[in-house]
């Protein structure tokens, strides 16, 4: 293994990934570009989830894969409440 790797602490090694990200990010002149793939790839996801045989019409897949995608996201917000209860909780 690389030494310089080996002798880093966890918080340094999360704080050169920062640094790499963020000058990543500073050096890409399409941003949504850069994402695109990925958005698609989750929207795919969802649109796989409520149709999977696809059969649905592409109009009420869409609907369906919209519900799907919010219900995901409600449901990541509703763990973030509680896990932040359970921090605060603690202190």
């Amino acid at each position: 293994m690389d030494d310089k790797r080996d002798s880093m602490t966890p918080s340094e090694r999360s704080l050169r990934a920062r640094v790499a990200s963020h000058t990543s990010w500073a050096n890409t002149t399409d941003r949504t570009g850069r994402t695109a793939k990925a958005r698609q790839a989750a929207f795919d996801r969802f649109e796989r989830q409520v149709d999977p045989e696809g059969v649905l019409a592409p109009a009420e897949r869409a609907r369906r894969a919209a519900s799907a995608r919010q219900a995901y996201f409600a449901g990541l917000a509703l763990k973030s409440v509680r896990a932040r209860r359970a921090r605060a909780a603690k202190t």
